[in-house]
């Protein structure tokens, strides 16, 4: 059993930056990838990044490659999203997921936090 806590979200500018933290309980957490999504009401929840149980490859979704990275301190057990360069359209719940596969199908993830809002003003 894996429990996670989302932090770190807030409200921003355009062209500003936030970092969130996704800890995790539990002491197989680097046994787990991790995704993060986002969801906004209304909307299908989508996905933004995602990285290999011991951080060696990510995936990113289009609209945020290259502005967004995803990493994790496994000694910490934390997954970490520098989101840079923020526009009004990264407006959202951001959620961690933590699964057996670094995919971007929400189902393939096995645990989830409950949220972090992410607030960008234009």
């Amino acid at each position: 059993q894996v429990q996670l806590v989302e932090s770190g979200g807030g409200l921003v500018q355009a062209g500003g930056s936030l970092r969130l933290s996704c800890a995790a309980s539990g002491r197989t957490f680097s046994s787990y990838a991790v995704g993060w999504f986002r969801q906004v009401p209304g909307k299908e929840r989508e996905f933004v990044a995602s990285i290999r149980r011991d951080g060696s490859a990510t995936y990113y979704a289009e609209s945020v490659r290259g502005r967004f990275t995803i990493s994790r301190d496994n000694t910490k057990n934390t997954v970490y999203l520098q989101m840079n360069s923020l526009k009004p359209e990264d407006t959202a719940v951001y959620i961690c997921a933590a699964g057996p596969y670094f995919l971007i199908q929400p189902g393939t993830y096995d645990y989830w936090g409950q949220g972090t809002q992410v607030t960008v003003s234009s």
